[in-house]
């Protein structure tokens, strides 16, 4: 295998593409680290790669590699195991941490006699890009390790460019313009004191971005606080807001600050806002209003300055015009007022989100998990999400424990039977390509068709067409709006 034409593809792949082969440290070298298990092993023989702009480690265990790895875990290694001093079961056991590390490509050095041996054959199976039968030619296996590392780097590609995935704010991870938007907002509203308002569907990380605006103002070095209005009895919420004074009800022995007192100076974030009982409304309203509260059996105000952050998937607008929020309060609360975009609008965000998921639990097990399979990037992209990003963080989570392969497929992530079928046509992968474009444009002009139409350079009636043929949200509308034009 090393010998043949894989190698050689190999290595015209790794040496085409600057993608795969990032200079690993300031003097352009390459990390190769050589790992004898069984012995001595026979370093001398690699000397001749440094001049091929290799920088060579020794490891003499499985720990001593792990730690090696873990050292500078944005960089990507090649490893070479050789293992012609012996090879047993149990050192798979003892290396599988090091063979889990996202950042390693494994290279297995055999003598000929030892593809027979069951253990050999599983670790160069499960877990190695390649092998060679050593000794070997210098250029063969300069390409084998070449490959190798091109394969880590590619595993690694955002660390080692400096993690393009991420927006910079607080880890919110994203690209999609959507998230960039939000990030924009969450900027500019971390620099006044208005109340922000957050709206977005369960699961798509509004406390993330509601500690985005805390950190980034200048109350960051004060407490914030969070409170779910949705998750306390309605019984109960005023004295968790407000507090109460000893003896205020039966079982109160002592006083108690509420939330809001306790986060003065800093940030209240107010979760699930929309679930908040219209009693409690009108206490948080007189609030707002006098920056004052009195505690529950108190007469005494209090004056407490604190920043408001609030959130809730409920339609706000709907359930003032129900009667079920308090339209003063609406307003208090939606003066700068932002929109966190649920996972099935951000596009390749869900291959960054799915890759950092399972970057982060893959540690938690031995197997070696590599990635996921064709079909299951299929699957992510075409599910609906619901639970956003919760629920993808939860699949990707429980298929690493459960999957029985080395890459993840549509099972694992028990995503519906639609997905798992062929690969997209060219007009599939045309159509999602023009949806995706048409979505990004919707949201760049804020749902106005006609400016959306001319940023695509396509007419009205064009535009119109096409999201009727692929079914998206708001054709309807446009047709009606068409034909009344």
């Amino acid at each position: 295998m090393a010998n043949g034409i894989r190698s050689d593809l190999a290595y015209r792949h790794a040496s085409a593409s600057p993608a795969v082969r990032p200079p690993a440290r300031a003097d352009g070298a390459r990390e190769l680290l050589y790992l004898s298990p069984g012995g001595a092993g026979r370093m001398h023989a690699l000397a001749p790669l440094q001049n091929l702009g290799w920088s060579l480690r020794r490891a003499h265990d499985a720990r001593a590699a792990l730690r090696q790895l873990q050292s500078s875990p944005r960089l990507p290694h090649a490893v070479l195991i050789d293992l012609r001093e012996g090879f047993e079961a149990r050192d798979l056991d003892e290396l599988g941490p090091a063979l889990a590390a996202h950042n390693a490509g494994w290279i297995a050095g055999v003598a000929a006699a030892q593809l027979e041996h069951e253990a050999a054959r599983r670790l160069i199976r499960d877990y190695c890009y390649d092998y060679v039968t050593l000794p070997c030619p210098e250029a063969v296996l300069h390409t084998v390790i070449g490959h190798a590392y091109g394969m880590a780097a590619l595993a690694c590609g955002a660390d080692a460019h400096g993690a393009p995935g991420e927006t910079g704010l607080d880890g919110m991870i994203g690209e999609s313009e959507p998230i960039r938007a939000l990030c924009r907002g969450l900027h500019k509203a971390a620099g006044t004191d208005a109340p922000v308002f957050i709206a977005g569907e369960t699961g798509t990380g509004k406390e993330l971005a509601a500690m985005a605006v805390h950190r980034h103002s200048h109350r960051a070095r004060q407490p914030f606080v969070a409170i779910n209005c949705g998750a306390i009895p309605h019984n109960l919420v005023q004295s968790e807001l407000f507090g109460y004074e000893r003896g205020a009800f039966t079982g109160a022995q002592q006083r108690k600050l509420g939330r809001i007192e306790m986060a003065h100076g800093g940030t209240l974030f107010l979760d699930e806002i929309g679930d908040l009982p219209l009693d409690s409304q009108a206490s948080l309203l007189r609030f707002l209003q006098q920056g004052t509260i009195e505690r529950l059996g108190g007469h005494e105000q209090v004056a407490v300055d604190v920043r408001i952050v609030s959130a809730t998937h409920h339609d706000l607008d709907q359930a003032v015009a129900d009667g079920k929020f308090r339209a003063d309060l609406y307003h208090r609360l939606c003066v700068l007022r932002l929109r966190q975009p649920p996972l099935r609008e951000r596009g390749g965000d869900i291959d960054l989100l799915a890759d950092h998921a399972l970057q982060r639990y893959a540690q938690e097990t031995s197997r070696g998990i590599k990635g996921f399979s064709p079909c299951a990037r299929l699957a992510l992209h075409r599910h609906d999400w619901p639970g956003n990003v919760r629920e993808l963080i939860n699949r990707v989570r429980q298929a690493v424990v459960m999957a029985e392969g080395r890459y993840l497929t549509a099972a694992d992530l028990h995503i519906g039977d639609a997905v798992v079928g062929a690969p997209m046509t060219l007009d599939e992968a045309r159509d999602v390509a023009t949806r995706e474009a048409i979505e990004r444009a919707l949201q760049r002009n804020r749902g106005r068709l006609g400016e959306s139409a001319r940023e695509l350079g396509v007419s009205r009636v064009t535009l119109y067409r096409l999201m009727q043929r692929l079914a998206m949200r708001g054709s309807e509308e446009a047709l009606n709006e068409e034909a009344q034009a």
